[in-house]
């Protein structure tokens, strides 16, 4: 049975290259991304520059000693990042392979239908294609891994000495990463043929008689079941991101997508027929007979229209919903900003300025905290936090300090700390509660938390302690950023004038700090969304030209068949650039829906607590992202239309 799957293969080598190249782009991105985390894995910083932090343990876990770089200069940054990009590579991969198997098979029901009348039973065409899911997923495994490798130096090139990776990262032995990247895909491939081969082990003999490649009216209860089993789990996500959420909004908004396109996928041949129909009401009425043939493609296989529009409703869910999120995360950044900060002028400098900040006529005060690094520990993990020394008698006046549980009176004490509301309610600390820290200088301690205040990561760090205990840990640490108040009726523009005047200071409006924060956050989202949705995007697109491929190279008896009965070469066009363009609507439409869902929730959860928060909406990325979808979706099913109208006659319809 494998011998006969590899003659198949060869002999239906367009059919199956699409596959082929989907499968081997996935293997190489997820291959990528494994031998990236495994140079990660295996950097070793500099002797002398990290710190030993002893985990007491406990709940299961055993004591043990971590090294912890204190400048913060690690790859976990990459390793997030690397993890998130072979997560919706994965996902996509699985998603993709399981269409274009699945319109493979629907492609060659004539075919099966042939091998079923001559003796072949239901679970040798299982095998069969199960057999042919394989061959093609080891050569595209192996050429995936091959290209993975040659393409990580350069990747870690480009990586090393940047913001998520601020070191020099060397490539570690490929072996292990390779061959799990190469697993995934054979795991994949199989995975994404077992549907498309029992659908076609179900496939009678009669079909080898039938001219039309007609679906099934209905589809199946267990694919119903699944359906809606996944589109409630997904309902349960949406329901997760509310105010509140913390740092699980970014994770949230791109599961939640991946699953309802999953749900929407597995109903589609339920959702697909009246989202086309609705579509293709202004086209009918436009083009007359191309859009009505056009339409009645769409709707009458609602399997094949699946199939072509899966990666099309991924990338634009899943681009769409990482977009509006960060975005919105941006304006929530910018509005918790301004509703925190209260000084009008900010000084920003390296030097210690804080006697000749107070010495400029006209400041009342000026709060400049002192920033201290500590290691935060817990029974089996040690983390890195932003501290800062503040005092508690200006920071109140300078920035919104009110605490939201707790005293910030307490905070005067020795081995007391105030965190921000995003921190405790990641962890679960409350008032009371002790925090096992060390420092830059080995001393360890537990700080007991007096207060709850406000998250602002701009403003405030996640730790607030008074400023001798941040002395009495790192003597030489100085402010580096002041925030001044002006004394009473004083002129801000003229102060600030007098400010700059001080060497080494750079005062601004505060109003003009606020914005270059702001656009900083944009900005580094912006390369956040080009690592993670950049490689899943060139997947797509291919994914997108090798379906559209795939289902355009088998019409041709159908294209010739419409010659002899009088269609011109270019209504038949038409007829196809309508009926593509139809396709991706459905698609991007559905896609829009789950933007717009994730994106309005994300929104809502984010900006609790601030008021008037801006809203951006990134218009030119989303457009693109469409735009382009419907380009691809329509060249690629021209090309091909155009080269079998080219070499082809109307008499090959009788052949």
């Amino acid at each position: 049975m494998f011998f006969l799957s590899r003659q198949t293969v060869s002999r239906h080598r367009s059919l199956y290259a699409g596959s082929f190249v989907a499968l081997a782009v996935g293997v190489f991105l997820l291959g990528l991304a494994a031998t990236a985390t495994a140079a990660t894995i295996a950097y070793d910083a500099p002797p002398g520059s990290t710190i030993a932090v002893h985990l007491p343990g406990g709940d299961g876990t055993v004591p043990q000693t971590v090294h912890v770089n204190p400048t913060g200069e690690d790859v976990s940054g990459l390793q997030v990042v690397l993890s998130m990009v072979g997560t919706i590579s994965g996902f996509i991969t699985i998603f993709v392979i399981a269409s274009t198997f699945a319109f493979a098979v629907a492609s060659r029901r004539r075919e099966i239908g042939l091998l079923r009348l001559v003796g072949a039973t239901p679970k040798q065409i299982r095998r069969m294609i199960l057999g042919e899911a394989l061959v093609v997923a080891l050569a595209a495994s192996v050429t995936g891994a091959i290209l993975a490798q040659l393409a990580t130096p350069l990747l870690l090139a480009k990586a090393s000495y940047t913001e998520l990776a601020p070191v020099k990262l060397e490539p570690a032995s490929p072996w292990v990463a390779l061959a799990i990247a190469m697993g995934i895909g054979i795991v994949v491939a199989m995975l994404g043929a077992r549907s498309a081969a029992r659908r076609a082990g179900r496939i009678g003999a009669v079909d080898a008689l039938r001219e039309a490649a007609l679906e099934p009216p209905r589809i199946g209860p267990v694919r119903v079941v699944f359906g809606v089993l996944v589109l409630a789990g997904s309902i349960v996500l949406l329901a997760l991101i509310r105010p509140g959420t913390g740092e699980g909004v970014i994770p949230l908004a791109m599961f939640t997508p991946m699953l309802l396109v999953v749900a929407l996928t597995l109903l589609a041949p339920l959702v697909v027929p009246t989202i086309g129909r609705l579509l293709a009401v202004p086209l009918v009425a436009w083009t007359n007979v191309s859009g009505r043939l056009a339409k009645s493609n769409v709707v009458a296989a609602p399997r094949r229209t699946a199939s072509l529009a899966a990666p099309i409703l991924a990338i634009s869910a899943i681009a769409g919903s990482m977009v509006l999120t960060l975005s919105f995360a941006a304006d929530a950044s910018t509005a918790s900003i301004r509703d925190t900060l209260l000084a009008p002028i900010v000084v920003t400098g390296a030097d210690d300025l804080g006697q000749d900040i107070l010495g400029t006529p006209g400041v009342s005060s000026a709060d400049g905290a002192i920033p201290l690094t500590v290691i935060r520990t817990d029974a089996d993990s040690a983390d890195l936090e932003s501290a800062e020394g503040i005092d508690t008698a200006v920071a109140p006046r300078a920035r919104r300090l009110e605490a939201l549980s707790g005293d910030l009176t307490g905070l005067s004490g020795a081995n007391t700390v105030a965190i921000s509301k995003e921190l405790a309610g990641f962890e679960g600390y409350k008032v009371g509660s002790d925090i096992p820290v060390t420092f830059t200088d080995g001393g360890t301690t537990q700080l007991k938390v007096v207060a709850i205040v406000r998250t602002a990561l701009e403003v405030n760090a996640s730790m607030l302690v008074s400023q001798e205990f941040a002395h009495a840990h790192d003597p030489k640490a100085q402010p580096t950023r002041w925030f001044v108040l002006p004394e009473p009726g004083a002129d801000t523009s003229r102060l600030i004038d007098s400010l700059n005047t001080v060497p080494g200071a750079h005062a601004v409006p505060a109003t003009t700090w606020e914005a270059e924060q702001g656009q900083g956050v944009r900005d580094g989202n912006q390369l956040g969304l080009v690592l993670l949705l950049g490689p899943a995007a060139l997947y797509s697109a291919i994914a997108i030209v090798n379906t559209l491929l795939m289902g355009s190279l088998q019409r041709g008896r159908e294209f010739v068949t419409s010659r002899l009965l009088g269609a011109t070469p270019a209504q038949i066009r038409r007829m196809v650039l309508w009926e593509s363009t139809l396709v991706g609507a459905v698609a991007l439409t559905l896609g829009t829906v789950i933007t717009v869902t994730v994106g309005a929730l994300i929104r809502h959860a984010m900006s609790e607590g601030l008021t008037d928060v801006p809203t951006t909406v990134p218009w030119g990325t989303l457009l693109g992202i469409g735009v382009i979808c419907l380009v691809l979706t329509a060249g690629s099913a021209l090309a091909p239309t155009a080269f079998i109208l080219r070499h082809s006659h109307p008499s090959a319809a009788t052949e």
